[in-house]
């Protein structure tokens, strides 16, 4: 992974046909889908539960870009080396999530894995930045954790784009994930946001038979994005 800042959309697969993750990855990168996002939950750390490490394995030989893997869980720390066997290229854990981020983020890194860190919209910045030096991403959650669908949480916008002040220079992503669509992708792109997750706004419409949809979403939510990049910049 060689490291930019244009924008990236993450399609989340907890929005996809589950009988057929395989063939809906696939369609989703022909279609335009820059990496492909999984959320791991454990019904814990969030009221819900999804993949474990024998699913992200089983998704690892149709991903042909970049497996984003969001782990909502908690402890998250036994867990490291199992996502990371089971082909995770990025692994994002929450700062929430156990007392000792700092060493997790290092676990990360030390497995050879890119190393994200994920805040929820009621956490602020605070600790960040003693952790910036150890992270490839930094997620800002603008729904709270645990189901697709939700509402976007304008507040995270502000979260955003301070954070973006922080990251400076360094080969830092931020990424959203929440809530995006075409109508709030420009609201977090022009704080500073280059990952935009995405789940129902892309797979709506469209299937493993049609999946023309998936595609017109991809780009509406990138123009959308892309368009208010270049506006904050003028």
């Amino acid at each position: 992974m060689t490291f930019d800042r244009a924008i990236k959309i993450a399609p989340s697969i907890l929005s996809a046909d589950f009988a057929n993750f395989g063939a809906e990855i696939r369609a989703i990168e022909a279609q335009g889908a820059d990496w492909v996002h999984v959320d791991v939950m454990d019904g814990h750390f969030v009221p819900n539960l999804t993949f474990g490490p024998p699913a992200v394995k089983a998704f690892r030989p149709h991903v042909r870009t970049v497996m984003d893997v969001h782990l909502m869980i908690a402890p998250v720390d036994p867990y490291l080396d199992a996502f990371a066997e089971a082909g995770a290229d990025i692994i994002t854990a929450h700062i929430e999530a156990g007392p000792h981020i700092h060493r997790t983020l290092q676990a990360i890194r030390a497995l050879g894995k890119k190393a994200g860190l994920a805040l929820n919209p009621g956490t602020g910045l605070d600790a960040v930045g003693h952790l910036l030096d150890l992270c490839d991403m930094v997620l800002v959650m603008t729904v709270n954790p645990g189901f697709g669908g939700q509402k976007f949480i304008a507040s995270q916008i502000d979260k955003v784009a301070r954070l973006r002040t922080m990251i400076g220079d360094r080969p830092i992503h931020i990424q959203v994930d929440g809530g995006v669509t075409p109508d709030t992708a420009p609201l977090v792109a022009a704080a500073g946001a280059d990952v935009l997750v995405a789940g129902s706004a892309v797979f709506k419409g469209g299937s493993v038979d049609a999946p023309a949809a998936y595609g017109t979403n991809i780009r509406a939510i990138r123009a959308a994005a892309e368009g208010a990049r270049q506006a904050a910049a003028t």
